[in-house]
């Protein structure tokens, strides 16, 4: 008897998947429980497991988009179990022997086949050595991606001119690729940020000197006590959180005619991957420690390009930072992760001259950014939290009560 394999319900508004890959193919005897295929919806990837013991009979192909219900497999689970076969590993201690020896005089003529490490005729690599080309630069011709003399001298005759893929100059050639259903979300959610909020961008910036001192004293300590490394992720969520909590309007959002605020802080972290930037969240960051902060950063981080976050961990948000100073961002404009109303941009940190106390002096310096939804929150709301951020990463000490501890003490 054939079991069906049915594309399974993911959520409510989902109706189409694509199939990623098989795991397994087409004819292969597969375990109950066993990772099948993976597919992604437009808010995540998951995967699907047999259901049965048998031999897997595959209904589409890597690439399709399928409606929920649709047939993706059937499973024969009748089909006779395939017995592993013993000869093999019993005859290989015996040939095992031969093969070395077989192999020895052709490892001894590898490093001559390849002088300096380049895969080129002698005349090839001795113009290269002579030129001093960097061979990376050079579009191979011979078989086997031999560089030939010929290779060298186009090179040479053409300095700081290369194709795309290393072929031919002057190509015009296109490539067509299907759009995921992950970018596909990623346009929509995009597009309709900017056409159904009204958006608008304050900008500051801050001292990162105090921060780096901190991390650069501690973390070792850090490490060895929590067996994670202590970034800057943490300092900007805990910052978050204590700003939210003091301007509840930049943690709420519009829903129909209401708006809908929160008593806590779930903080989406943005995650460039290969398919496409995700967004998985960090719930109740107020009510974390800095190293459960950076433990779920690289939890969430690890399962965004591995392709394992769930539809849970993307969903449910009360406000977004993202980092595009890992890539270089000296200052941009974030774009609101709706429904959210506000975003937070970090940027790249770089030394700048600063007048402090009428001396110059040179500072790590971070601009920072706010996108925000002008509909629920005002001037003065944005840049009261923005400069509240800023306050609490430039004296990280006011994070423990959010207050300054000497005014605590004096109360004032």
């Amino acid at each position: 008897m054939a079991i069906e394999i049915k594309v399974p319900t993911v959520g409510e508004s989902i109706s189409e998947v694509t199939l990623l890959k098989w795991t397994k193919k087409d004819g292969d005897y597969v375990e109950r429980d066993e990772v099948i295929a993976e597919l992604e919806s437009e808010k995540a990837t998951f995967e699907v497991n047999a259901e049965q013991a048998g031999v897997l009979k595959t209904g589409a192909q890597e690439g399709d988009t399928l409606k929920i219900g649709d047939l993706l497999a059937t499973i024969d689970e009748t089909a006779a179990k395939p017995e592993k076969k013993e000869e093999a590993p019993a005859a290989k201690p015996a040939e095992a022997p031969k093969a070395t020896e077989a192999s020895r005089p052709q490892q001894a003529e590898q490093p001559a086949a390849k002088p300096a490490d380049v895969k080129a005729t002698p005349v090839a690599s001795a113009i290269i050595a002579d030129k001093k080309v960097n061979p990376s630069t050079i579009s191979a011709s011979g078989a086997g991606g031999k560089i030939l003399k010929d290779d060298v001298l186009a090179a040479l005759s053409n300095p700081g001119r290369k194709s795309f893929d290393g072929g031919e100059l002057f190509t015009r050639n296109t490539r067509t690729e299907k759009m995921s259903n992950l970018r596909k979300t990623i346009s929509r959610r995009l597009v309709d940020a900017k056409n159904t909020t009204a958006m608008l961008t304050t900008f500051n910036e801050v001292d990162m000197g105090r921060i780096m001192e901190i991390r650069t004293k501690y973390k070792d300590k850090f490490k060895e006590s929590h067996g994670v490394g202590l970034g800057f992720m943490s300092f900007f969520a805990k910052a978050c959180a204590v700003a939210l909590s003091e301007w509840p309007a930049v943690n709420a959002y519009i829903d129909g005619d209401q708006l809908i605020y929160h008593d806590y802080a779930d903080i989406s972290i943005a995650v460039s991957t290969p398919r496409g930037l995700t967004v998985p969240v960090i719930r109740n960051v107020e009510s974390l420690s800095m190293a459960d902060i950076e433990k779920k950063v690289i939890e969430m981080a690890n399962k965004a390009r591995d392709s394992k976050l769930t539809a849970e961990e993307l969903t449910g948000g009360t406000f977004t930072i993202t980092n595009g100073g890992v890539f270089g961002s000296l200052m941009s404009t974030p774009i609101i992760n709706i429904p959210q109303s506000a975003i937070l941009g970090m940027h790249k940190i770089q030394e700048r001259p600063m007048a402090i106390n009428g001396q110059v002096v040179v500072r790590p310096m971070m601009y920072i950014a706010l996108s925000y939804d002008h509909r629920i929150i005002d001037g003065r709301e944005s840049v009261s939290f923005l400069v509240r951020v800023k306050e609490l990463l430039e004296n990280p000490e006011l994070l423990l009560f959010g207050k300054d501890p000497v005014r605590t003490l004096l109360e004032l």
